[in-house]
């Protein structure tokens, strides 16, 4: 029989982080290679949102949604990276209920609202090259704070159900998460309570999120094609596309991560925490970079900072 104090998650005080199953000779490694990794996203996105506000050239949609796109990478990556970091030092690698539940729901904010932004994104380049004559009206500087209020409201409300649904789950198991961080599948491990409900509303939720979002992406660039195939110059359709490649590449670096994560067999662990580091940590990473290194308008404001920076 189950001891009824530790069938109840309310009795629950804290986890372990169990983290990667490796040597203490690797943790230093991974310990480099995190810290690495997340100074670049920090430099890099918060060199983006510098730029983007002090630059007026840059004060247009696309611009406003890559800034909170910047904005939203440095803060989901925030809530894993310092924590993750810290285990790698830490015996105990203990994380407390309320640390973990706060853990849980800032990073399904986070990433959730992401998702949004981009379909946002595509739906504003969409816009931008098949409506171009009416491109500032339509996409006028009140819908583009409703359309991102409306990502994070989003955001949000999933944030709120995955983390009640979750967290009212027990945990009798084990205490030991065998994560870097607390996510949802691990928390499952570790619940002797019968997931079959939960697991049927975490499905349902994660199509509501996932689905029109992708709906959104595909539908824009399936017009943003037909439009950009019509142009007659070579030069015109290479600029066009040019506008695009950027958002393409953020769009298929974090879907890609999250569907991999998600189709790896739970039975691999290991496997699923080397994909959780693709969008919890390698797409903020990339996502600076990619635009500041497809995106003539960002190259030449980063020159032009830099030049200022020389002549102080």
């Amino acid at each position: 029989m189950v001891d009824k104090e530790t069938s109840n998650h309310s009795e629950v005080t804290d986890f372990t982080l169990v983290g990667f199953r490796v040597g203490p000779e690797l943790h230093i490694l991974l310990f480099l290679l995190f810290l690495l990794v997340y100074a670049m996203i920090l430099l890099g996105n918060i060199g983006m949102m510098s730029i983007i506000m002090n630059h007026p050239r840059l004060n247009t949609p696309m611009y406003f949604f890559l800034g909170n796109l910047s904005f939203i990478d440095l803060f989901y990556s925030s809530v894993i990276a310092p924590k993750a970091m810290i285990n790698f030092w830490s015996e105990s690698k203990c994380i407390s209920f309320a640390g973990c539940v706060t853990q849980f729901f800032l990073f399904a904010l986070f990433i959730v609202t992401e998702g949004f932004l981009l379909a946002a994104m595509a739906y504003d380049r969409f816009i931008a090259i098949c409506n171009p004559l009416l491109y500032s009206v339509q996409m006028s500087t009140s819908l583009c704070t409703q359309l991102v209020a409306g990502c994070y409201f989003c955001g949000c409300i999933s944030s709120v159900l995955q983390t009640s649904m979750t967290f009212t789950l027990s945990f009798c198991a084990s205490r030991a998460i065998d994560h870097f961080y607390c996510d949802g599948r691990p928390l499952q491990r570790i619940s002797c309570s019968d997931l079959f409900v939960y697991k049927t509303m975490t499905f349902s939720l994660s199509i509501l999120i996932i689905l029109p979002t992708i709906i959104v992406i595909i539908v824009s660039y399936m017009y943003i094609v037909s439009t950009v195939l019509k142009i007659p110059s070579t030069e015109g359709r290479k600029k066009a596309f040019s506008t695009c490649s950027s958002h393409l590449g953020v769009v298929s670096v974090l879907y890609g991560a999250v569907f991999f994560m998600y189709l790896t067999p739970d039975r691999f662990p290991e496997l699923s925490k080397v994909a959780s580091l693709c969008y919890t940590l390698v797409t903020p990473m990339l996502n600076p970079l990619i635009y500041s290194l497809r995106n003539k308008d960002v190259k030449e404001a980063l020159r032009k900072s830099l030049k200022k920076k020389i002549v102080l």
